[in-house]
């Protein structure tokens, strides 16, 4: 029997983007399972429950669970998780710990698999202290050092990571993410009961991220303020960090804070009627691992216009507008593009659905559970 042990303890809302990782690929895993393989889930009870209250019959077959209350920030994670490790270790004929998430433990006792995801403390050290970078290296270099495979999520992400760490390319492999299947073009009834909801006119720009300063949201509000006073609304979605209140206090200076609405996080299953209702969809960011929003919404058919930056071009492909981000005129006219040419949004629009199909969990697992058994022998 092989013991395939997911580290799930990262699928809370702190981990909005990894959290969204570890269960998609849990469920695609669990379907691809060998009768002689099993998939143990490690993580709080409730995070289990919670999984499985979503599963098919067949996955639940072939999952079991692993209680662990430690935080991925806690020390107590390096004695205490290998310890439960090791006593599955004595279960099965093999077992192999995978961990979403470089804070882990160090000497987990099983061959280990990790997953990494970007560089933004080092890419972007000046919005990040010192003391931050520097744990962020020194944490990241353990778990590459304890890793027998690395899960890169894009190919750009993979390059970055070779060149800043002491790593064998034969370790590191691209899988790319894939937009959950609640992502797809909604009825119009229910797009519609949403915007009521959040009081959203019936055409706006949408973004959907955080505010922190590589997703570039000073140059997208200043783009904006370009734009003719009659321009659809402009949406900014996601978690606000009051550390970073330069793009709302952009929109004040420029005169467009009535036309700029930052509207917040925004609940999970409303935003598949946001991207399917906006007029198009603008991704500035300087810096993305994979820029699962943009494929987000490509799959719910919104036109999409995303900078040219890191990994977004291997993402989009030829079905969205490219832009430099950090030339602000550059984006104006890519946002002009999007409101004024109908047929160009239909033509980005099936060519999104058409890019994003080209993703899959199911693709993704199957990847990953060839590195599984390479590893298991």
């Amino acid at each position: 029997m092989r013991n395939y042990i997911l580290d799930i303890r990262t699928a809370t809302s702190h981990f909005p983007g990894i959290g969204r990782y570890v269960t998609s690929l849990a469920s695609a895993l669990a379907e691809q399972l060998h009768p002689d393989e099993r998939l143990t889930l490690l993580g709080h009870p409730a995070q289990v429950e919670e999984f499985v209250a979503g599963q098919r019959a067949r996955v639940i077959a072939s999952v079991t669970s692993l209680a662990c209350d430690d935080s991925p920030f806690t020390l107590q994670q390096q004695w205490r998780i290998p310890r439960l490790l090791r006593a599955q270790r004595n279960t099965a004929t093999v077992s192999l710990y995978h961990s979403p998430y470089y804070l882990m433990p160090y000497r987990p006792g099983l061959p280990t698999v990790l997953t990494f995801y970007d560089l933004i403390p080092l890419r972007f050290p000046a919005y990040v202290s010192l003391r931050a970078r520097m744990l962020f290296r020194f944490t990241a270099q353990m778990a590459l050092r304890t890793a027998r495979h690395v899960i890169a999520i894009s190919e750009a992400s993979r390059r970055d990571l070779l060149a800043t760490f002491s790593v064998s390319p034969e370790r590191v492999t691209a899988i790319p993410l894939a937009a959950e299947a609640r992502f797809c073009p909604q009825p119009r009834a229910v797009v519609e009961r949403v915007l009521a909801h959040y009081s959203l006119p019936a055409e706006f720009l949408l973004y959907v991220g955080s505010n922190k300063p590589h997703k570039n949201l000073v140059n997208l509000v200043h783009a904006y303020a370009a734009l003719p006073p009659k321009a659809p609304l402009l949406l900014i979605a996601g978690p606000w960090d009051a550390r970073h209140p330069d793009a709302r206090q952009a929109a004040q200076q420029l005169g467009v804070s009535e036309r700029v609405r930052f509207l917040g996080i925004v609940d999970d299953k409303d935003l598949p009627a946001l991207y399917s209702g906006a007029l198009a969809f603008v991704f500035p960011s300087l810096y993305e691992g994979f820029g699962l929003p943009a494929l987000e919404a490509m799959a719910c058919g919104a036109p999409v216009a995303c900078s040219n930056a890191s990994s977004l071009p291997e993402v989009v492909g030829d079905a969205a507008l490219l832009f430099d981000p950090s030339d602000v005129r550059a984006l104006t006219e890519a946002m002009q593009r999007l409101i004024e040419d109908a047929a160009l949004r239909q033509r980005l629009s099936e060519r999104g659905l058409r890019r994003a199909g080209t993703f899959s969990w199911q693709r993704n697992a199957s990847a990953t559970l060839s590195i599984y058994r390479r590893i298991a022998g």
